[in-house]
């Protein structure tokens, strides 16, 4: 059975498909059948979810982790009548991501292994939906130049800085003190630990850190979030996005997720952008952009809210914020370096190898015992991903 295609309809590829990002984005495509077709799958781990997905989709290729998943993948969906193709690797993701016939790319690998698939999205001129921020965190000016040489349009997902992109006027590129903005003031829910007593941080569980009270993520970025190193990062994501310096990004702990991020103009107005915490908001905007169309999230009911609350964080609780402050401060390869670190610590926090107050130990001690260089290519950035890397792992080991 061929692959139909339908050339009055957007085709779309979706990196990270059975992550929640993912899932949430097939189901607003879903919604919208005559807008948007899927035209690629991906998974790493999960190849059972994959497989449904394609039944679900069809798709005209899927990609997975290697040879012999993608053999396995690709036996089960002939014998389904399915023609789909299947790829495997970073071959196979970057080859869905640039390919002519697609018109956007939804990036929703997480962690660094999307920074190259996102890449190859963005020099060949896509729409990408940008959900992977360890992408601009690593390697924020080569991205933002490929971007800008390709004609690539980049729109952010994380619902923080979708927010901020609905609050600035259509040409901030143009800088932002030169469209009056004085600060992105970006908003944390400040996470299962917000209130927990600073004592009871040693003994946490990744059940625990994994319990977010108002989102649903995974494992990786519900730990990044207790940590509030999701929060560090998107700070770092906000400066490349919109061209910021850190001073003038602030976050602000807003525990009812319902206020999503705010932008301070200097006439005095703050402009804000509320819904309910729904990743299905910010991607129907991004897909549809600059339309709006129905993305299944219920309306935002303010009398059931009642009150919304406001507060600074503290950094003794979250020392992740200030590390990555810190990097963002420094530039270079010292984001590259905090991501990576990090990346390793909270693996190694999930698979209890170390307790959850040891994460931001082990990133700082990467952090310091590596000079900070430029970054001239993508090369230097992977070698500066691989030295922390293996920084983070000598120092895990001498925490046994």
């Amino acid at each position: 059975m061929g692959w139909p295609v339908n050339s009055s309809v957007q085709q779309i590829t979706v990196l990270g498909a059975t992550g929640s990002i993912g899932l949430s984005t097939l189901d607003v495509i879903a919604r919208h059948p005559e807008r948007y077709q899927v035209f690629a799958l991906s998974g790493f781990s999960r190849l059972g979810e994959l497989e449904a997905l394609c039944m679900l989709y069809r798709p005209r290729f899927a990609v997975v982790a290697d040879h012999v998943a993608a053999v396995q993948l690709q036996s089960n969906l002939a014998a389904a009548g399915l023609s789909t193709q299947v790829l495997h690797g970073k071959a196979g993701l970057c080859e869905v991501a640039a390919h002519a016939e697609v018109d956007a790319v939804m990036a929703a690998i997480v962690g660094a292994a999307g920074l190259e698939p996102t890449l190859a999205a963005v020099q060949a001129g896509k729409k990408v939906l940008l959900a992977n921020k360890e992408a601009l965190v690593m390697s924020g000016a080569l991205f933002m130049q490929a971007v800008k040489c390709s004609g690539a349009v980049l729109l952010p997902i994380d619902s923080e800085h979708n927010a901020i992109f609905q609050c600035l006027p259509g040409d901030y590129a143009r800088g932002l003190s030169r469209v009056g903005v004085r600060r992105i003031l970006l908003t944390a829910s400040g996470g299962p630990f917000r209130e927990m007593p600073l004592a009871q941080l040693q003994g946490v569980t990744p059940e625990q850190a994994c319990a977010h009270p108002n989102w649903s993520m995974g494992r990786k970025i519900s730990v990044d979030s207790a940590s509030m190193m999701n929060k560090g990062l998107e700070l770092i994501e906000a400066c490349w996005l919109f061209d910021a310096t850190p001073a003038q990004v602030e976050v602000l702990v807003h525990p009812q997720s319902v206020i999503h991020s705010l932008v301070d103009y200097v006439d005095g107005s703050v402009l804000a952008q509320l819904g309910n915490p729904d990743m299905r908001t910010p991607i129907a905007h991004a897909l549809a952009w600059p339309e709006r169309i129905d993305s299944g999230v219920a309306p935002l009911d303010l009398f059931a809210i009642a009150r919304l609350d406001f507060q600074a964080p503290d950094e003794q609780r979250f020392p992740c914020l200030r590390l990555a402050r810190q990097a963002a401060e420094q530039g270079g390869t010292a984001p590259a370096m905090l991501n990576a670190a990090n990346e390793v610590a909270v693996a190694a926090f999930l698979e209890r190898r170390i307790g959850f107050v040891q994460i931001p130990s082990i990133i700082e001690s990467v952090l310091s015992a590596e000079a900070v260089s430029s970054v001239e290519d993508l090369d230097g950035v992977l070698a500066a991903d691989a030295r922390a890397r293996e920084l983070a792992e000598h120092y895990l080991n001498r925490c046994r």
